[in-house]
């Protein structure tokens, strides 16, 4: 049988990825990589929603463990945590990251090497945490470390706030997509992240990054290969949406979509300004939400591993 060949090295030898790289670095002149379209010139360094410039900014890069089972394997997933965020949702658990802005800037050849470095302590992916805003400089650094010697899939960990036209330029990159889909109601959307759209743009990315990968793949050895892995984080009260979200993803996407329902909501950040976000949520509100996902058609649930912080 064949081994597994990441789909990005493919695209560096086809010279693909250094047209994928030059159309990206584009769009920051007056930027639109992601769905906020701000408009600023990033290669000047003017800065938007995201209060990224040119350069990416990274909190930490570091074998991670509490990712999903087919991440993680026996030597961790390889994350990568970029500084700022394109949502911003008021209760992020990693406000200080997202919103306060903790991190260090980085060269795209320092982020090949700290991409290099993962893959040489084992990890089974390198895992870009927070990528939406920082598409270019992730190809960049792609490019740089695939000749160096990268050889292991790359995960694009994102919260579903991505626009098709930049997952285009993802495909033939990357192997697994990790988005969320964080809620349905766009009135709610709008309060916790002053973004209406978001409902109706994580539908369309969701399908666009089904589309290029299908549905998730995993080695006899348990760690995933390629494909489509869905993160859903239930709220107290019901307010993600959570039977909705599941009937969009077993009609629309796939009924074998893997899909990790999250227990670890607790508030955080701003949480307390958004009416019900200031409460955990019940067990109720976990095992209903299951037994919401299986009611309309989802089997490929991740099994929780992290102590559930219920009240």
């Amino acid at each position: 049988m064949q081994s597994f060949e990441p789909a990005y090295i493919k695209a560096f030898e086809e010279g693909l990825l250094a047209e994928k790289i030059e159309q990206a670095y584009d769009i920051l002149n007056a930027c639109i990589i992601c769905p906020r379209r701000c408009g600023v010139d990033r290669l000047s360094n003017e800065t938007g929603i995201c209060k990224t410039g040119k350069n990416a900014l990274v909190s930490s890069y570091n074998p991670h463990f509490g990712e999903e089972a087919p991440l993680v394997g026996s030597h961790g997933s390889g994350t990568i945590f970029f500084t700022h965020c394109n949502l911003m949702c008021l209760f992020c658990q990693n406000y200080d990251i997202s919103h306060e802005g903790h991190g260090q800037e980085v060269s795209p050849e320092q982020i090949a090497a700290m991409m290099l470095a993962l893959q040489n302590q084992g990890c089974h992916n390198i895992n870009f945490v927070t990528p939406s805003h920082v598409v270019p400089q992730i190809l960049s650094a792609v490019d740089i470390a695939v000749q160096n010697g990268l050889t292991v899939p790359l995960v694009y960990n994102s919260g579903g706030y991505d626009r098709v036209e930049t997952l285009k330029l993802l495909e033939g990159v990357f192997d697994i997509y990790m988005p969320d889909f964080k809620f349905w109601d766009p009135d709610f959307a709008e309060s916790v992240c002053d973004a209406k759209d978001y409902p109706a743009v994580a539908r369309k990315a969701l399908i666009e990054m089904h589309r290029q990968v299908g549905d998730l793949v995993v080695m006899k050895s348990g760690t995933a290969e390629r494909g489509l892995l869905i993160r859903h984080l239930v709220l107290p009260n019901g307010l993600a949406g959570t039977r909705d979200v599941m009937r969009f993803i077993a009609t629309k996407i796939s009924s074998d979509s893997y899909v990790n329902i999250m227990s670890q909501y607790r508030p955080c950040g701003r949480a307390a300004e958004v009416k019900g976000l200031s409460m955990y949520p019940l067990r109720n509100d976990y095992q209903e939400a299951v037994q919401a996902a299986k009611e309309e058609g989802i089997s490929r649930l991740d099994q929780p591993r992290r102590i559930f912080l219920f009240r």
